[in-house]
């Protein structure tokens, strides 16, 4: 079992703006380098009264900050890199209020907070392709509806489509519908050809053999959950780890917010729920 990245381990290194800005420039560009000015090779030591490192040779100044979610940012970067542990040590999410009270900000500052960390956890995370076997499933998110259709079709829900590769990774997207014209093309651009393909009946995928995928379905209409190797089990247990966290930590999302939770929870599977893993794979991807 991996041992978990305690809060006293966090401020323990990261006790102050100045050695989250040392990491910072250490993973960018190392203390040593090439100078983009001068070209001579040798150390990049602090300014004090900036948050910059300069060249001994010719004072050339680096800004680890810039093109980072802190770059532009008033609030101190001991701050931000709190607001990350807590993304990454949390299963189900940190909602702007959390935010918030922890980090002493204004609500505003919160949420905007919240949503650079999600887009940058969507970066890092990358959408590779997926292979072996994949599951492809759909799913209709947001407020209930009281009456009236539920599921495919119900009014007031955004529509999210999954793909999930088994002992593998997950990939989502906010798709307008789930008619073929829509879903096939992200198939094809991001699961290999002659890849098997597990859905369940929806008639959308049932030109996904003819593609060159080895497709299998069940039908839940009839239900039928599991055949031989053939379900969509792991996607759907993605769907309801999804929407408990939802409707248990932010309550509602809409739709044009969608992609960041998407983002947030994607990354938060494919690093395996791993708190020291997922928040050591932020601090390198800068």
């Amino acid at each position: 079992m991996a041992k978990m990245f305690s809060v006293q381990d966090f401020f323990k290194r990261f006790r102050d703006d100045d050695k989250c800005l040392d990491h910072l420039m250490q993973v960018r560009f190392g203390t040593e380098l090439d100078c983009p000015k001068c070209s001579k090779h040798g150390k990049f030591t602090r300014i004090k009264k900036i948050p910059a490192y300069q060249c001994a040779w010719c004072g050339h100044h680096i800004h680890p900050m810039v093109g980072t979610p802190f770059e532009n940012s008033r609030t101190p970067l001991q701050k931000w890199f709190y607001a990350m542990y807590l993304f990454t040590a949390s299963r189900h999410g940190v909602p702007a209020k959390e935010l918030q009270r922890q980090l002493s900000v204004t609500y505003k500052c919160a949420w905007r907070m919240g949503h650079e960390i999600r887009k940058y956890l969507g970066q890092v995370d990358g959408d590779e392709n997926l292979s072996g076997h994949v599951e492809i499933d759909e799913t209709y998110i947001g407020g209930r509806t009281t009456g009236g259709k539920r599921g495919r079709g119900a009014p007031n829900k955004t529509v999210v489509f999954g793909m999930l590769e088994r002992n593998g990774d997950v990939m989502t997207r906010v798709v307008p519908n789930v008619r073929r014209n829509t879903l096939l093309p992200i198939v094809t651009e991001k699961v290999t050809q002659g890849s098997t393909i597990s859905t369940d009946e929806l008639p959308t995928y049932s030109s996904l053999a003819k593609l060159g995928y080895d497709h299998g379905t069940v039908n839940h209409g009839h239900g039928e959950y599991v055949r031989a190797s053939r379900h969509v089990n792991s996607m759907e247990g993605f769907w309801a780890r999804l929407k408990l966290s939802i409707r248990g930590t932010h309550v509602h999302v809409p739709a044009k917010h969608m992609s960041k939770y998407l983002a947030e929870f994607e990354y938060r599977y494919n690093m395996r729920n791993n708190p020291e893993f997922m928040f050591s794979r932020l601090l390198l991807s800068f």
